[in-house]
């Protein structure tokens, strides 16, 4: 299933992630630095999310209390969650 993300506090503005059974099977952020948001999303692909969250979770960029890999794993809470639910 794919869930969409707006993301808050970042360059990137919103963050698509493709999840079957507790496992991340794509990642796609939209904007933001290329490169970086390529590489956490490559590094996320294949691995469950209960693995991601506390890799990515509470890193910053710079002076701002968030980045778009902590973005993601605010994405990924809310995932576990909407999962649980239903």
């Amino acid at each position: 299933m794919q869930y969409a993300y707006n993301t808050k506090g970042v360059c990137s503005q919103r963050i698509l992630v493709d999840v079957e059974d507790n496992k991340i099977t794509h990642v796609e952020f939209i904007g933001g630095c290329s490169g970086n948001t390529q590489g956490v999303a490559r590094l996320a692909e294949g691995r469950s999310i209960d693995e991601v969250i506390p890799l990515i979770s509470g890193i910053r960029c710079g002076a701002k209390p968030t980045s778009c890999p902590d973005q993601l794993a605010q994405a990924l809470k809310l995932i576990q969650e909407k999962e649980k639910e239903a």
